[in-house]
C-alpha cells in the first residue's frame, strides 16, 4: 500500500506523539513536527512550549475556530490550556537554552550514523536561517528527528551528512514513515518498523549502517 505524502506526514507525526511522557515540556520545531501536537494520547499531559515565548499552548486550531492574536513560532493558530502563560523570547530561550525542554521534535534535511543533523541549508537555496533549531538540538534533553525517509528518492538517513550540520553527535531517535531508529554509543539501531515497510525496504533506502534491535516492533 502507497500512502499518499499527507498521509506519510500524519503516520509520522502519530509516531511522535507517543513518545512524549505524562507532564513533559516539549518544544516542536516548525513544519511537520507540529503535528505532533494533534496526536498526543488524552491521557498523557504535555505542556507545549513555543519558541515564540508560549508554555500550554494546545494543538493546532482550525481557522474558524482560533483566536487570530495566538500563533506558535511558525505561524499556526493555537490557544492556551489553562495554567498557561505567555513570556518573551529572552525567557523563551533561557529555558531551551538552560535544559528545561524535556523533549524537542524537529525536522530533518540530513541525519547521520553519528547523531549529525543538517536541517537548515539547502546549497543555492534562500533561507532565513537556522532559526531556534541550534538552541533546540543542543539544549533539549531529548531530541527527534521526524522526517521522510527519503527525498525525491535518495536516502536521508546517511553514513555522513553532506549539507551543513546544525549541530553533532545531538540527535537520539529518528521517526520516519518506514521506521523508528535510534542513535546510541555503538551506532544506529532499528527499533520500529512501520506496518508499510520492511527490512529490506529500510535498508534499500538507508545508506547509513545500522543495526537490528532483538526485539523489533511494529508500528
Amino acid at each position: 500500500m502507497e500512502l499518499s505524502k499527507e498521509e506519510v506526514r500524519h503516520l509520522i507525526a502519530k509516531r511522535v506523539a507517543q513518545e512524549f511522557k505524562d507532564g513533559d515540556v516539549v518544544t516542536l520545531g516548525i513544519g511537520m513536527p507540529t503535528l505532533a501536537s494533534n496526536y498526543i494520547p488524552k491521557d498523557i499531559h504535555v505542556f507545549l512550549q513555543s519558541e515564540n515565548g508560549i508554555l500550554g499552548a494546545s494543538g493546532i486550531l482550525p481557522l474558524e475556530t482560533a483566536d487570530k492574536s495566538i500563533t506558535d513560532a511558525g505561524g499556526n493558530y493555537v490557544s492556551i490550556c489553562e495554567g498557561g502563560c505567555f513570556f518573551d523570547s529572552l525567557t523563551s530561550f533561557s529555558m531551551i537554552r538552560g535544559g528545561h525542554i524535556n523533549t524537542t521534535v524537529l525536522g530533518g534535511l540530513q541525519v547521520d550514523e553519528e547523531g549529525n543533523l543538517a536541517n537548515w541549508l539547502v546549497p543555492r537555496k534562500i533561507v532565513p536561517g537556522m532559526g531556534g533549531a541550534m538552541d533546540l538540538v543542543v539544549g533539549a534533553q531529548k531530541v527527534i528527528v521526524m522526517m521522510e525517509h527519503t527525498a525525491k528518492g535518495a536516502p536521508k538517513i546517511l553514513k555522513k551528512c553532506t549539507l551543513p550540520l546544525t549541530a553533532q553527535h545531538e540527535v537520539d531517535m529518528i521517526i520516519t514513515e518506514k521506521c523508528v531508529m535510534e542513535v546510541r554509543k555503538d551506532g544506529l539501531w532499528l527499533t520500529e518498523i512501520s506496518q508499510y515497510s520492511s527490512i529490506e525496504d529500510i535498508k534499500a533506502h538507508t545508506e547509513a549502517d545500522f543495526k537490528i534491535a532483538d526485539q523489533l516492533k511494529t508500528f
